[in-house]
């Protein structure tokens, strides 16, 4: 098989996914020739730059068609690139390159705001480990492997900034190595709850399993996570009292945490972190703190709750809308929550992620359309 019969399929695949007006270009260039061009890769928004699967792939691709490309990182993966800021430069081919533009920006965007998202989280609350836990979210393996590399990159640049614990893993074996992983982490999903009947006993099972891993237990299932907290604590004392059980509170957020009510929630507060609702909150903020789902005022109910019964080990995993916005409300709270599993540092506003590539020099002379003269190499 000759170098043309072996990037055929290579080369069809990429024309069925791409933009029709990039395929239509390239045919019109093979007619009318080739000229060296220079590509700036922008976004419209602040982000952190996440560029090495957009890279690695355009350099596969170079290798595989067999022609030169240069590419110009004008930030170094993690840093914080400002809206309209070129994240980089690319040299090379106009009629190699152009049809790879829409599967290149689709690798870029979404990986740089989840970084953002990510790093914000873990600035947030510095001392909480984090779990990537988005797979199911998802629009395919693909997007999976991008939003695990963003949140590592995200992470890591808080452990830079602020010493952060950042992301510990994420759900998913394939993604792991992102975090220094070889498997992805968890326990149990509410249909093993359900399956087993009773919280204790989907515990038990779990526990006989896999006896020699930590074990953390779903409680909101029946409503009753205070009162299955402490019957799971009471089931597992070696392991309470080792440091070697968590409770997991996922309570929706059409209810409260057993135990609680706005009033109640109010008096926990104030008990244990009262600046978090003496200022001016909006209304978002107050759902956070002292709202139906898992609250601030909940986790510190949990703790309150697992402290008088004297585990004061067990530690405290939170889960359920953990995003940026709700990070920030939980340090203000103080809240004593150790471990979060979170999906949310997911693009919220998938517009903002679409990076922008625009041609802005032809052959050596530099042109760009009016308007993105910003673009211009200095």
């Amino acid at each position: 098989m000759n170098d043309a019969q072996s990037t055929a399929p290579f080369n069809d695949d990429v024309r069925r996914w791409t933009d029709a007006y990039f395929n239509r270009t390239k045919q019109t260039i093979g007619k009318f020739g080739d000229t060296q061009v220079t590509y700036a890769i922008f976004m419209r928004r602040p982000v952190v730059a996440a560029p090495r699967l957009a890279v690695d792939w355009l350099n596969r691709v170079a290798e595989h068609r067999g022609f030169d490309v240069k590419i110009d990182l004008m930030y170094e993966e993690g840093r914080w690139v400002g809206a309209g800021e070129p994240l980089m430069y690319i040299y090379g081919s106009f009629y190699n390159l152009v049809d790879l533009e829409t599967l290149l920006l689709q690798k870029i965007g979404p990986a740089c705001v989840a970084a953002y998202n990510a790093f914000s989280m873990c600035m947030e609350l510095p001392n909480v480990s984090f779990l990537a836990m988005d797979a199911r979210h998802c629009a395919g393996t693909e997007m999976a492997e991008l939003m695990a590399y963003a949140a590592s990159v995200g992470s890591a640049r808080a452990k830079r900034k602020a010493g952060a614990i950042g992301f510990i893993g994420n759900a998913t074996d394939a993604t792991a190595h992102f975090f220094g992983q070889d498997k992805g982490l968890g326990t149990m999903p509410h249909a093993l709850i359900g399956y087993a009947g009773s919280t204790v006993r989907a515990a038990e099972m779990y526990h006989e399993t896999f006896p020699d891993q930590n074990l953390t237990v779903l409680v909101d299932y029946f409503g009753h996570e205070i009162t299955d907290s402490l019957a799971v604590c009471d089931r597992f004392r070696d392991l309470a009292d080792n440091g070697r059980l968590a409770v997991r509170l996922d309570t929706p957020g059409g209810r409260f945490c057993e135990g609680l009510d706005p009033a109640a929630s109010y008096a926990v507060l104030d008990r244990n972190a009262a600046r978090a609702i003496r200022g001016y909150r909006t209304e978002d903020e107050l759902r956070h703190l002292i709202g139906p789902g898992v609250s601030a005022a909940a986790i510190w109910h949990m703790r309150e709750s697992l402290d008088r019964q004297g585990f004061t080990k067990v530690k405290i995993v939170g889960s359920s809308g953990f995003g940026p916005e709700k990070c920030k409300v939980m340090a203000l709270a103080d809240a004593p929550i150790d471990i979060v599993g979170s999906g949310s540092y997911l693009p919220d506003v998938w517009r903002e992620t679409y990076a922008t590539a625009d041609i802005v020099d032809y052959n050596g002379e530099a042109r760009v359309k009016v308007g993105r003269e910003f673009l211009l190499r200095k």
